[in-house]
């Protein structure tokens, strides 16, 4: 498989970039859709594109790298219960012409790569802001989405990530590679004392069916959309097994301080958290914060963009780490 999802070059971005495309119309041979217009979206983990058919509206189209056939068979299937028992739209899998969920194209280099085809859910990010009717929605969708997994019965082949303290441990390696893209080694510093708080303290957390289990894993406010009002998750490629504060914690992270609360206040008119939730849900948001970091510092196209953001999160992490509350705050940078 290849392992063009690790690119740290303009000119490695733009050639997996330029074999994604040549994919995913390898891709649209095995699907019967009648389509006209294909649009390229965005390249991270996975390459996406929109397709418009004359017909039958919009699909979003995957070209996986780095990802096994089972991983994404397991995400699709998770989808398809979640559908069932959802009463909100939801990507779903569309299989193709011989009835498979996914399709592997193969490269003119030898390299391969997996295609899957969804449902394309319609819906607008929120514009000028989030409402407090929209923050308060979101966590009622977050409260949804934990408590349907809870009742999801897994099978022998299904095959999702762990979110947790290994997972941590690989993003931290490779932060150190490429911290220096948009950090100072004093900075760097600051991120390695949270980061060996963290893995202190997550090492410690109990498991079980009321904290833990099947999450988003990458519900930050670019996966949300809106309809009519009412929230909608999207890209479900990072869906695996960790904490269910670890999934709030990505939702949270996007919302203004002052706000937050309402997301919590959303979320216990579903589910209750347990009494202890706060520093918790903190320690949780300085992971995901930094598992950001870790996941974007390779990708020169993001440098400025980390360099940009360094004064709050690191306003965030010395609160963290002098024990002081700052979720629910304004920080002084």
């Amino acid at each position: 498989m290849s392992g063009l999802f690790m690119m740290a070059s303009e000119n490695e971005i733009g050639k997996a970039i330029s074999q994604s495309k040549l994919a995913a119309l390898k891709a649209l041979q095995y699907y019967n859709l009648d389509w006209e217009h294909i649009r390229f979206i965005q390249f991270s983990d996975t390459c996406t594109f929109q397709i418009d058919t004359s017909k039958n509206g919009s699909f979003l189209l995957r070209i996986h790298w780095g990802m096994s056939e089972k991983e994404i068979i397991s995400e699709i299937d998770w989808l398809d219960y979640l559908n069932e028992k959802f009463d909100i739209t939801l990507p779903k899998g569309i299989l193709d012409r011989d009835g498979f969920k996914t399709l592997r194209i193969v490269q003119e280099d030898g390299y391969y790569s997996f295609a899957s085809l969804m449902r394309w859910v319609e819906g607008t990010h929120a514009s000028g802001g989030l409402s407090d009717e929209q923050i308060f929605k979101e966590g009622i969708l977050l409260a949804k989405l934990h408590k349907t997994s809870m009742d999801f019965e897994l099978t022998p082949n299904f095959a999702r990530p762990n979110w947790g303290e290994q997972s941590f441990r690989r993003a931290m390696s490779r932060l150190k590679k490429y911290y220096d893209r948009f950090l100072s080694d004093i900075e760097f510093q600051l991120y390695q004392l949270a980061a060996e708080r963290i893995l202190s303290w997550i090492t410690q957390l109990h498991k079980d069916s009321r904290s833990y289990g099947l999450i988003h894993g990458d519900l930050h406010q670019g996966n949300i959309i809106f309809y009519n009002g009412e929230p909608r998750p999207i890209d479900f490629g990072r869906c695996g097994f960790g904490y269910f504060l670890y999934d709030i914690a990505h939702t949270i992270l996007g919302i203004y301080p002052l706000k937050r609360e309402l997301l919590i206040k959303g979320y216990e008119t579903i589910l209750r958290l347990e009494a202890d939730w706060l520093p918790a849900l903190e320690s949780f948001t300085v992971m995901v914060m930094i598992e950001n970091y870790c996941h974007h510092a390779p990708d020169p196209r993001e440098t400025e963009g980390l360099k940009e953001e360094q004064a709050y999160a690191q306003a965030m992490i010395r609160n963290y780490l002098k024990g002081k509350p700052f979720l629910f705050k304004t920080l002084d940078l």
